[in-house]
């Protein structure tokens, strides 16, 4: 038996806003989480566009570099393919309590709101859906069309939780990182997961 924290998955896709979701791998893993990792090959452009992180694309390669940068255990970080169907996330039968899509692609936000499972973050993600678990998308885009509104009004319907990438000001943020945190201090607030990031309106 593994000594982590019942998994939580995560899916990177990609639309910008790539330094969401690895803060929040990196969060999770602090947190003594185990994490089912998602990535697409848009965001793994996105990543290497935004940040100065060159990820590999081969999962075992993919997964010593994560579980370096951010000091995982061993088998804390699990990689799965876009095609990976014998995934635990690809079933109800084993799938984690959470899914997290952050950033999610005005796409993939399409694809999980129509039910599409034509790769295994959308099937992940209807897996959520269908098992009345929780599902977190945390889109980025500006403007939003009307389509990308009723594709998330949609989904909030279902029980989705929507969390935009839209930081606040009311902390006084010093620097882009502190804007980064503020998002992901709202979507660890969700997961359950005590956080310090951000200090609590009245405190």
């Amino acid at each position: 038996m593994s000594d982590f924290k019942a998994p939580i998955s995560l899916a990177l896709t990609g639309a910008s806003g790539a330094q969401y979701g690895l803060r929040l791998l990196e969060l999770l893993v602090t947190a003594d989480y185990q994490v089912y990792l998602l990535i697409s090959k848009a965001a793994q452009m996105v990543i290497a566009t935004e940040t100065d992180i060159n990820l590999p694309s081969h999962g075992d390669k993919l997964v010593a570099v994560l579980s370096e940068r951010y000091a995982a255990g061993e088998g804390q970080i699990r990689v799965f393919a876009k095609e990976e169907w014998t995934a635990p996330v690809a079933s109800g039968s084993n799938a984690p309590r959470s899914m997290v899509i952050c950033p999610c692609s005005t796409g993939t936000l399409s694809a999980v709101a129509r039910g599409g499972c034509d790769n295994l973050i959308e099937r992940a993600a209807d897996v959520m859906l269908k098992e009345r678990r929780q599902l977190i998308l945390v889109p980025r885009e500006a403007p939003y069309s009307t389509i990308h509104l009723q594709n998330m009004l949609a989904l909030s319907q279902m029980g989705a939780i929507i969390i935009p990438a839209s930081p606040g000001f009311y902390h006084r943020p010093q620097s882009v990182d502190d804007m980064v945190d503020f998002v992901v201090a709202r979507i660890l607030d969700q997961l359950g997961v005590e956080q310090v990031l951000v200090p609590r309106w009245g405190e």
